[in-house]
């Protein structure tokens, strides 16, 4: 009588708590999928493979990277958007994606806000305005020179309409009060050849690319586009110490969950991730790239993309940036 008394008391107390409480004490029971919404290689496909380790590594189940490219990395947002919020399904989100595609796209499959739950902020990826050495502008302030003395003169080339390599110029361009032809092509290799050999200008790319090229003297930095001085450039100002008050840029990758995630998993996974990125070996890897890591809680990566949202919305709009 008193096991029965025993087991209707425990099952009282077990229905009482919600579902989710139930099942998330043996998370994660299964694998796991992160989304990395482009090609392999990339800045997000790097940070990607780098959670995911470490999240393999702490969870006890593996992560299993899934690269779903396509539409400047909204295919996969959506698809992991789509996907039941119960933390089984992580995605790289990206400044273009998070913050740009609302703006970019009428028709964008998902809300930004709405769709996700913010897990945390994993690095900057800095940005830095490289030129063909030929152009005669040593620093910021000659670049804008030659640009107002000649408009259209000078072209730029990006990794796409709408990218954030073409949103870093076009804010440039505004904010310096200058014309610089844009040539858009698919893919940021390509775009810095051409800078190299000369058939374009210059271009804002990923600083640990430029810096590549500008140690070999194929192309010359002569500033980041963040808001400070970059660790692995730090002697290259950035474009505000240069003069052009009110000009940052500084793109970001982070993981984010479908919406209706439970809090207590999106702290945990926050708290390996975070733990993760001071481990030396990511820490190293992130200094030979040049990116530099962020962490910090879900709710300050959420604040984050609130943020940037209508920041990067100003700069498409003023720049009349539209895409199909």
């Amino acid at each position: 009588m008193r096991s029965l008394l025993h087991s209707w008391v425990a099952g009282c107390l077990l229905a009482s708590l919600p579902s989710a409480a139930i099942a998330q004490g043996g998370y994660p029971a299964r694998p796991v999928r992160l989304i990395v919404p482009f090609a392999p290689a990339g800045p997000n496909d790097i940070l990607g493979r780098m959670v995911a380790q470490k999240l393999t590594e702490q969870l006890g189940q593996t992560v299993v990277v899934e690269n779903r490219g396509g539409a400047g990395g909204t295919i996969g947002l959506d698809a992991a958007a789509k996907s039941p919020g119960d933390g089984y399904t992580l995605a790289m989100g990206g400044s273009s994606n998070m913050a740009v595609a609302p703006a970019l796209y009428p028709k964008l499959p998902y809300d930004s806000l709405k769709n996700f739950t913010p897990v945390i902020n994993v690095a900057h990826v800095p940005y830095a305005i490289g030129l063909n050495p030929t152009v005669p502008a040593k620093n910021v302030k000659e670049l804008i020179a030659i640009a107002r003395r000649k408009a259209n003169y000078l072209s730029y080339g990006s990794s796409g309409t709408g990218s954030i390599s073409s949103l870093a110029a076009e804010l440039f361009k505004s904010l310096a009060g200058v014309q610089i032809v844009h040539v858009p092509y698919k893919g940021t290799a390509p775009a810095l050849s051409d800078v190299v050999s000369g058939q374009i200008d210059m271009m804002f790319a990923d600083l640990s690319l430029i810096r590549n090229l500008d140690r070999g003297g194929r192309l010359r930095m002569i500033a980041v586009t963040g808001s400070r001085r970059s660790p692995a450039a730090r002697d290259l100002p950035t474009v505000m110490e240069s003069g052009l008050k009110n000009y940052q840029v500084e793109p970001w990758f982070g993981v984010v969950a479908p919406a209706g995630v439970p809090r207590d998993i999106v702290a945990r996974l926050n708290g390996v991730i975070a733990a993760g990125l001071k481990a030396p070996d990511v820490t190293q890897r992130l200094d030979a790239l040049g990116y530099e890591p962020i962490g910090g809680t879900s709710e300050q990566f959420a604040a984050t993309i609130r943020e940037d949202i209508p920041r990067y919305a100003k700069i498409v709009r003023t720049a009349g940036i539209k895409v199909d």
